[in-house]
C-alpha cells in the first residue's frame, strides 16, 4: 500500500487568501468610482475642446459647457475654474490637474494624482 501526499489548502492558508481577496475587493470598490470619474472628465474635456474649435466658443461658454456636463455625470473632483484654457497652433486646448485621497484602512490612505488634457 502506498501513501499519497494530500493536496489542497489548509485552513490557515485559506484564511490568509480570504483576507487578501477581501482587501483587494475593498480597494477595487474604493478605486473604481474615482477612475470612472477621471474617465468622464477626460471624455468631457476632449468633447468640449472639439466643440470649441469648431464653433469658436469663448472661455465662459467653455466653462458653462463643462458645468452642465459635470452636473449630469456628478463630477465633484474639479470645478470649472480648475480647467486651464489655452490656445496652441490655432486651436483650443483644455488641461486640468487634481489629486484625490482615498482612505483605505484606519490611518492608511492612497493619494492619486490625475492629469487630463484635450490633446
Amino acid at each position: 500500500m502506498t501513501i499519497k501526499n494530500q493536496r489542497g489548502l489548509s485552513l490557515s492558508s485559506l484564511l490568509v487568501w480570504s483576507v487578501l481577496l477581501i482587501l483587494l475587493a475593498i480597494a477595487t470598490m474604493k478605486l473604481a468610482p474615482i477612475f470612472m470619474e477621471y474617465s468622464a472628465i477626460k471624455k468631457h474635456i476632449a468633447t468640449i475642446a472639439q466643440e470649441a474649435n469648431t464653433q469658436n466658443h469663448d472661455a465662459n461658454a467653455i466653462r458653462m459647457s463643462f458645468i452642465k456636463r459635470a452636473q449630469i455625470d456628478n463630477i465633484q473632483s474639479i470645478g470649472e475654474r480648475d480647467i486651464k484654457i489655452s490656445r496652441q497652433a490655432n486651436r483650443i486646448v483644455l488641461n486640468t490637474q487634481y489629486s484625490k485621497t482615498i482612505p483605505l484602512l484606519s490611518n492608511v490612505s492612497l493619494v492619486i494624482d490625475f492629469e487630463a488634457s484635450s490633446e
